[in-house]
This record gives structure tokens, C-alpha cells and sequence, in this order.
């Protein structure tokens, strides 16, 4: 292909090559004549040349949004031409991605107390960091209602379970009764439905809708915890727990016995067992999630 502006420029050689010809066989005033048309030729190709336009820069569109952070069904910005997935932008797949694990009480309330100083809400959140590693190795993503040593209310936790997308909800507790080593799944008692005059949800029967499906991951929770810790029950407990009550998710409780142990050593050596039981459970309990019919919840 001809590169923009040769043409121009063999024209003013053409014209030099013939003037210089014509120099040696032409009168004074024919010459000038000639040199002063060489002039203007060469003028005119010198303006061409400065008008070539340059080639115009390869553009890539990346206007298209991109959707990160907690919420799942995320997805990756596209070019004008063709689908694109950004690598920075993790692409998570329909359904149940995210377990939302809340480590009961903190703060000024330190839950059960058993001899030697065990408070359940330390035991609680070290129970946690293992409950969450053997989740993330499932490849769940998991939001914790606290990290430290807060209090937050029933309603701030089960506000962010209700603001997920796709998630399983996640207590955990330390009993102050029960057979020490063994662990149990509790699931709400049975709600009242329906709602209320507006057409809503009423927010203390929010778990109402997902009773089945909180039956459903309790078994599969508590399936697993009976294999690894003899003497605790082979399917999950209905109760009245405050915590599942308000939480528009499938969920459940899951209560280690007990604070009662001599040794706090004797808890800490449970919480591989836990955590995995955990994992496999929500693991085993996610081709089973589906979103429960409801319109929203209110306080």
C-alpha cells in the first residue's frame, strides 16, 4: 500500500529532474518561467504532505459499568465490539454465594459464662475465623456481622443477612448446658404467614417464608456435625431463636456444648470439626437453594 503523501513527493522530483533538463537548453526568461512553476509544484506538494491526516488511535470502550463488592450475580465491563471479562472483576455464579456468619453477642455482653474466665462471645469469634477459611475453601464469599468486640443489635444483624442476594445465615453460639463435645442445629419454630395491611412481610416474621429451606440447611449441617462429634443429634431442632426470627434467609444455629468444660483446650480442639461441618453442610445444602416468595419486610 502507497504511504499517504509519496505521491506529492515524486511529483517534485519529477519537476527538479526536468528542470534541471531544460536549464541547459532554454533561454534566461524561459527558465525563470519554469523555476517559478518548479516553486509553486513544490508548494503545493508540501501542503498536501502537511494535510495527510494521521491515523486516527485505537480506542477501547470501558464505559460499560461494572458491578463489584458483596452483592453476587456480579459481572465483568464489556468492550463496543465483544464481551469481555475484566480480570479484576470476579464473575460469581447464580444462586446461593454468600454465608453470612454472625458470631453471637460481643461487647458488654458476653454471652455464657463458664469456669476459668470462658466467655461465649470470645470462644464464639475464634470459632469464627475457622468457620470462615473452611467456607472461603468451598467458594463462598463470607460477611461477618462483627469482627471484634462490638454488640450489634439483633436487627443490624439480620438488616445485613436481608440485604444479600444469594446467602445462608449463619449464627454461632456457646451453650451453657448440654453434653460437652457435642453440637446441636437449631431452626425457628414454626411463624405465622401472610402479611401485613400493606402488602408486606411484617420484619419479626421476616424467617417465615424460608422455614422449609432453614429445615432443609439445618439437616444438612447438623448431618455432618453428628459424624464428627459423637452424641450430638442427627437432624436439626426447631426453636423460638430470636436471631432467625427476624432474617429474611434460609438459616440456622449452631450451638457448641458447652462453656462448662474444665479446660477451655477442650473447646478450642472442636472448632476444626465445626467449621468444616459447617462448610460441607451449606456446600451439600446449595443445589437445594432457591429464593423464597416474599415482597419485602417491614419493621
Amino acid at each position: 500500500m502507497r504511504r499517504p503523501g509519496t505521491q506529492g513527493f515524486g511529483i517534485l522530483l519529477y519537476v527538479t529532474n526536468y528542470t534541471a533538463k531544460v536549464s541547459s537548453s532554454t533561454s534566461g526568461w524561459k527558465f525563470r518561467s519554469l523555476n517559478f512553476a518548479f516553486l509553486l509544484l513544490m508548494a503545493a506538494g508540501l501542503t498536501a504532505l502537511a494535510q495527510v491526516p494521521a491515523a486516527p488511535p485505537t480506542v477501547t470502550n470501558n464505559s460499560s459499568p461494572t458491578f463489584t463488592g458483596q452483592q453476587p450475580g456480579a459481572q465483568s465491563g464489556n468492550t463496543a465490539s465483544s464481551p469481555a471479562t475484566s480480570p479484576q472483576s470476579p464473575i460469581t455464579r447464580p444462586g446461593l454465594n454468600i454465608v453470612v456468619l454472625d458470631p453471637a453477642h460481643g461487647g458488654t455482653d458476653t454471652g455464657a459464662r463458664g469456669t476459668g474466665g470462658i466467655r461465649e462471645s470470645e470462644i464464639v469469634l475464634q470459632f469464627a475465623m475457622q468457620v470462615r477459611r473452611a467456607l472461603e475453601a468451598q467458594g463462598f464469599q463470607v460477611v461477618q456481622t462483627r469482627l471484634g468486640d462490638e454488640n450489634p443489635s439483633f436487627d443490624d444483624r439480620s438488616a445485613l443477612a436481608n440485604a444479600q442476594t444469594g446467602a445462608v445465615f449463619v449464627t454461632l453460639h456457646v451453650a451453657s448446658t448440654g453434653l460437652p463435645g457435642t453440637v446441636r442445629v437449631y431452626v425457628n419454630s414454626s411463624l405465622p404467614g401472610g402479611r401485613d395491611s400493606s402488602g408486606l412481610v411484617p420484619w419479626d416474621r421476616a424467617q417465615s417464608p424460608f422455614l422449609t429451606l432453614s429445615q432443609k440447611l439445618g439437616d444438612f449441617v447438623q448431618g455432618n456435625l453428628a459424624q464428627k462429634f459423637r452424641g450430638s443429634p442427627g437432624t436439626a431442632q426447631a426453636s423460638a431463636v430470636r436471631q432467625l426470627r427476624t432474617t429474611a434467609a434460609p438459616a440456622v444455629a449452631v450451638e457448641i456444648s458447652s462453656v462448662v468444660v474444665a479446660d477451655r483446650q477442650d473447646l478450642d480442639r472442636m472448632a476444626p470439626g465445626v467449621a468444616d461441618a459447617i462448610a460441607r453442610g451449606v456446600a451439600a445444602f446449595r443445589p437445594s437453594y432457591v429464593v423464597a416468595s416474599m415482597s419485602g419486610a417491614s419493621r
